[in-house]
């Protein structure tokens, strides 16, 4: 069964972000004078088991917890765009002539997947999208070729059919978290055109550094680092059961020295820790700064985050919302969705996928 990773496709359909920690949906529309509306969201938390480095361990959990999250939307949508985590992707970008024909094109990408794919190709998903004109020859075009293990894509495509829903698109979590940051840049100094940004996603157990230049992604790293860290400080400060030390964390419902004795040092940690990523994205490549630090993912509301990665990487620092300019429904809180909206990075993106042009 093939999946479109970058294909285009426009009917109504829900974004869905399979993390380590929660079932994140979002179901954008169009709200007409080319403004997108959130019409709904939801974040269902998932035990810190079932998803374990981007693979579903628990797969009747992830189900039930996707129907919960389905119903809790109160949608008749039922067509989904998911995506595979960095780690189960494999990405090569190639130059071809721009005179081939697509059959052509497709034979050209497979004799280089072939070379590049350490795996036979029968069992493997694999695409590819033009990406535009080559820099350096205009008479050539760049290619982006995605692929994944087949069993990757297919667990995800389980998980979703078992709760009632049906994948129209499979992308790359990346790519997804590109086009959520592409509808926000305008909020960036001349909408990011001649600036470096980084997006610095952090999940509950990985970070995420991505790095724009003009906009156009130029860097790409995991390293394991995430919110687990603070909630594993939680259980041990107070002695209390992971489950429990999750639940305070998210309710805010912590002993009195909680922020001085624990946040303040793990938020200290983690700006230290972007810092690090930044200089080894600095170490590996041509670039020496970047203009910007756009902070995303569930730990990028931490209070005064944003601050001490500030002074630690001398560059302007803000908490990513890629429903910026968007129109909220009836069924959406702004002061609730403020808090989320780092979160759903990757959901966001997912549901965009409807606009893409037909």
């Amino acid at each position: 069964m093939q999946f479109d990773f970058l294909k285009i496709k426009s009917p109504p359909m829900i974004g869905v972000d399979i993390s380590s920690s929660a079932i994140k949906m979002v179901e954008l529309s169009d709200a007409g004078r080319n403004q997108r509306c959130i019409e709904r969201y939801v974040i269902e938390p998932l035990s810190k088991d079932a998803v374990v480095e981007g693979n579903i361990a628990k797969m009747d959990e992830v189900v039930e917890a996707m129907k919960r999250a389905w119903a809790s939307m109160g949608t008749r949508t039922r067509h989904v765009a998911l995506a595979l985590p960095a780690a189960a992707v494999i990405t090569k970008k190639i130059i071809l002539p721009v005179t081939l024909s697509e059959t052509d094109m497709e034979i050209q990408v497979e004799a280089e997947a072939n070379q590049a794919i350490p795996f036979a190709l029968d069992e493997v998903n694999l695409d590819f999208q033009v990406l535009g004109p080559s820099a350096n020859s205009p008479e050539d075009v760049e290619v982006l070729i995605v692929a994944s293990r087949k069993e990757k894509v297919e667990d995800r495509v389980a998980v979703a059919e078992s709760a009632g829903l049906k994948v129209l698109v499979m992308d790359a979590e990346f790519n997804a978290s590109q086009t959520a940051y592409e509808g926000m840049a305008h909020v960036l100094p001349d909408g990011g055109d001649g600036q470096s940004v980084a997006l610095i996603d952090i999940g509950a157990t990985t970070m995420h550094i991505m790095v724009f230049v003009n906009n156009v992604m130029v860097y790409s790293r995991e390293q394991s680092f995430g919110g687990n860290q603070l909630t594993q400080e939680i259980q041990r400060r107070y002695g209390m059961s992971s489950e429990e030390a999750e639940k305070a964390k998210r309710k805010g419902k912590l002993p009195e020295n909680y922020a001085l004795e624990v946040l303040q040092p793990f938020t200290e940690t983690l700006a230290l820790e972007i810092s690090r990523a930044l200089q080894l994205f600095f170490s590996s490549t041509s670039y020496i700064k970047v203009d910007h630090v756009v902070l995303a993912g569930g730990c990028a509301v931490i209070p005064g985050l944003d601050e001490a990665v500030a002074n630690r990487t001398e560059a302007s620092t803000l908490v990513a919302n890629p429903f910026v300019g968007m129109v909220l429904s009836s069924r959406v809180l702004a002061a609730k969705l403020a808090v989320d909206a780092p979160a759903l990075m990757v959901a966001c993106g997912l549901a965009m996928r409807r606009f893409d042009p037909a």
